[in-house]
Formats: structure tokens, sequence, C-alpha cells
């Protein structure tokens, strides 16, 4: 679940975090006693909203929601902006970066700090960077506190200022599952404030169930995402034309980079998962064939999940939408060959290993069969 800026803000203000005052909204004229130096931001679920202009600063109310009116309805990186968020604008004198993740190779949380904010982080030279695992049965010492601030340059004021937004950011970072928690920049005022000037919270989705107060978030979904997400389907929609579906999330991973070595791009990733309901394959086929592939690859290993069950809930989508597109399917498994002969009906192309599946849906796509 992703946060955008002005909700982020929020949940940073509700764990003690300063962020600067601002408000939301969907229409110039709905914007109220903002700050009257301020800056005007998209709120969209997307980096780079300075670069495309949506990110502006405008001095009093006339100026400030004439800009607004010129970033509401923009276009960013397929994004339309819908609200903006004003936002009193700082008096910066340094800025810095701090975050916690989760580095998935040592199975942890990575505490991540750098002196240069305002730029994204992959972009800042590993040796300026402060890096910490922070074990979840130890928790966030004050010696790692007092590391990250000499790390950053900080002493005094300024250094306990900071540790303490540290703090506070690994107490929400544990409290809301998240995945990750960025303020990029930290900033240090010129009067020597700390302030949060962008904010970025990621929440585990596996935890939705922990954090029901979020459920009607805005995402970054597609129509169909959304509708798959409703349903309880794990579908995610690609940039090529080739559809993906498979049981289970590494194999349909493992079946995205096989089409890819063959030359082929997948334009789904569609995890059936352990199901063995015809209904629910029926349903997520169909969610499939209305992102219109040129070919769907399927990929079965039936186990948990009969190749059969898989088959049947196929054809039901594929006839009740009465769908022609064409089917290259690698089955194998439990009733492999009762699956084989219900798809045979539907213009099944079938391949013995995902290799040979995988060349075939390139060789349909480019129309060779």
């Amino acid at each position: 679940m992703k946060f955008l800026e002005y909700k982020a803000k929020g949940i940073f203000a509700r764990y003690g975090i300063p962020v600067p005052r601002g408000v939301v909204a969907s229409r110039p004229e709905e914007i109220r006693d903002p700050p009257l130096r301020a800056m005007v931001k998209a709120q969209v679920l997307i980096g780079g909203r300075g670069k495309a202009g949506g990110i502006r600063p405008a001095d009093g109310i006339a100026e400030i929601r004439d800009v607004a009116g010129r970033i509401l309805g923009m276009d960013i990186h397929g994004y339309t902006v819908r609200t903006v968020y004003v936002e009193e604008r700082l008096d910066i004198e340094r800025e810095m970066y701090l975050s916690f993740t989760i580095d998935r190779s040592a199975r942890d949380t990575l505490l991540i700090a750098s002196s240069m904010g305002g730029v994204e982080i992959e972009a800042v030279p590993h040796e300026q960077l402060f890096m910490e695992h922070v074990p979840a049965l130890v928790g966030l010492h004050p010696y790692v506190l007092r590391a990250l601030t000499r790390a950053l340059g900080l002493e005094g004021h300024l250094a306990e200022k900071v540790a303490d937004i540290a703090r506070r950011s690994y107490d929400l970072y544990r409290a809301e599952d998240a995945e990750l928690v960025e303020i990029n920049p930290l900033v240090i005022t010129k009067d020597h404030r700390v302030v949060a000037g962008d904010a970025k919270l990621v929440v585990d989705d596996n935890a939705e169930y922990r954090h029901l107060e979020y459920a009607k978030l805005d995402q970054d979904r597609t129509p169909l995402e959304e509708e798959a997400h409703a349903k309880g389907i794990t579908f995610v929609q690609l940039d090529g034309d080739i559809g993906v579906i498979a049981n289970g999330a590494g194999l349909t991973m493992a079946t995205l980079d096989i089409l890819n070595l063959k030359g082929g791009k997948g334009g789904t990733f569609l995890d059936l998962g352990g199901t063995d309901d015809p209904d629910r394959v029926a349903q997520a086929f169909e969610i499939l064939i209305k992102a219109k592939p040129s070919v769907i690859l399927l990929n079965i290993f039936g186990g948990i999940t009969k190749a059969d069950t898989v088959a049947q809930g196929v054809k039901r989508a594929l006839d009740g939408m009465h769908a022609t597109v064409p089917v290259v399917a690698r089955i194998k498994g439990v009733n492999e060959d009762r699956a084989r002969e219900i798809l045979k009906g539907v213009g099944m192309h079938s391949a013995d290993t995902i290799e040979e599946a995988a060349e075939l849906a390139v060789q349909v796509r480019r129309g060779g069969v």
C-alpha cells in the first residue's frame, strides 16, 4: 500500500515527526487559509514530480490558486494529477536523507542515511551513505543513533533532533508494518528546525487486515489491477503484449524471465496461486483477457492445483467471453492428460517444456504459427 505525500505526512505527524503545515485540494477554489509562502505539490504515486513541473513555488492566495489550477489535470509519467498539496515553503539551510526499509537479502531492517538529501538515493556515492541493519529482536539502540548523527556531521541540539526523528520513524516503520519509511529531504531550516520536507510510506499489502483504515487508499494500480485486487487475484500489468499466467509467484516470475530470454515481452503477471476452484480460475482468466494480449502463455504445474481444474476455468472464460486469443500451454502434474484434452477445443498450442512454450508463444505473437 502506497500513500500520497499528504497522507503519509499525516501519519508522520501522528508519530511526532515534524512536518510543514499544508492544505490539500482537488480544485483551486477549495484552497483556503494556505501558507502564504507555499510550495504547490502534485499528489501522485510516482517520483519525478519536480522535474515534470508538478512542484512549484507560489506566494499569496491568488498565485497559489493559479499555480494549483495549472498543476491539476497534468499528466506525470502516466498519472493524472487530481489533488494538490499546498505546503509551507521552508527556508532550507541543509538537506539530508533518512529511511528505513527491508533488506531482503539480509532478512532485516536497513537504516539508510546520507548528508546528501533532495536527490535520488541511487545517485549518492556509496561512501557517502550510512547504512546499518536494525535487527527486530534488538531494535534501534542509542549507539546506532549516535553513529548516525556523527556520520551526518551533526552535534548538539541538531543531533538530538535528528536522532529523535530517526527513532520515531523506526517506531512508525514497526507499528505500521511498513516496507519503506523515507524522508527525502530531511530539512534543517535556517532557524534550526528539523522537518520532513517530503514523506514516502509503503505498507506491506499482506498486513492490510491489520490496517483496515487504509483499505480505501488510492493506489498506483490500473483499473484491471484494481478489479483483480478486489477479487483477491494477484495480477500486474506490464509493458508487453504476451499474457503470462502460472500458479505460484516463483513459477510466474520464472516464466516471464524465460519468455524474455526467447525474445518475448510479458504483458501481464497473473499468479493463480494454489486455487483448485474452476470458477476462480475463470475469473482470473477473464481479467487477463480484458488486457487484450496477443497470445496467452499458460505454465501450470499441477500439485495442489490440479491441471484439469485450471483447464476447466480457462475454457469457461474463453467460451464465456467468446475470446479467440491463442493459448500456448505447458501443463505438467496431476491430471495433465485430462487438462490437454479440455484445452484442445480452444485453439491451444501445446509444449512439453517452458522453453518450448516460450519460443512457441513468441512465434504465435509474430504470426509464424
